[in-house]
């Protein structure tokens, strides 16, 4: 079966000066090449939805973003906010301090918190595999499995490092059948796509996306 690589790309802008205009560009971008969503800080996700409605374009946005250090309560209300205002898919940066501690209550109770906030919407829990050991990567995998999550993600792109080949067939390995993969940060390249895809990614996160299909 022939491999839809424009549907497997969410073409993100998250830089802190992204003007309405960058953002028009993008949705405009995501319309042209039908990728599987645009990927926004949410304060563009409402002018976002509003744009693409007549597309099958999908709103995505990032929740908790990029430290994943507020408390769950204002996660849960981001991603609840995030829904009401046209979100479709909510990306979500765990509590990484407590993984880090070994405290996997808390972390499974951050994402939970975010998943029962997103009523039933496709969520993605970001690891940031670059600040874990192996063992805390599959131990978040594990998490975002009990609490029910869509997607395990690599990385933020903000971060020391963005996604491996190693970090994404480790997160398939850990998952199974239960969540997708999302790589994300570095997938610069059409090479770079199809071997996070053979490692397991059903999903990858660039602000590349034009230049890769333009070069496959």
């Amino acid at each position: 079966m022939e491999v839809k690589w424009n549907k497997l790309i969410d073409h993100t802008l998250l830089k802190a000066n992204a003007t309405k205009g960058d953002i028009t560009k993008l949705c405009d971008e995501a319309m042209q090449y039908d990728f599987a969503s645009v990927c926004v800080n949410p304060v563009w996700v409402s002018y976002c939805a509003e744009y693409l409605k007549e597309s099958d374009v999908r709103v995505c946005t990032v929740i908790g973003f990029p430290l994943g250090a507020n408390t769950s309560q204002v996660k849960a209300y981001e991603a609840k906010m995030a829904i009401e205002e046209g979100a479709d898919e909510v990306d979500m940066v765990i509590n990484i301090g407590a993984l880090k501690a070994g405290d996997m209550d808390t972390v499974y109770q951050d994402i939970q918190t975010v998943v029962d906030a997103s009523q039933g919407h496709c969520v993605k829990v970001i690891i940031e595999t670059c600040l874990l050991t192996d063992e805390e990567k599959v131990l978040a995998c594990q998490q975002a499995m009990k609490a029910k999550a869509t997607f395990v993600k690599t990385s933020t792109g903000f971060s020391t490092g963005g996604a491996t080949i190693q970090d994404v067939a480790l997160m398939k390995q850990t998952v199974g059948d239960q969540c997708e993969v999302k790589a994300s940060g570095g997938v610069k390249t059409f090479e770079d796509m199809e071997a996070m895809v053979r490692a397991g990614a059903s999903r990858i996160g660039t602000s590349s996306g034009i230049s890769l299909m333009n070069h496959k």
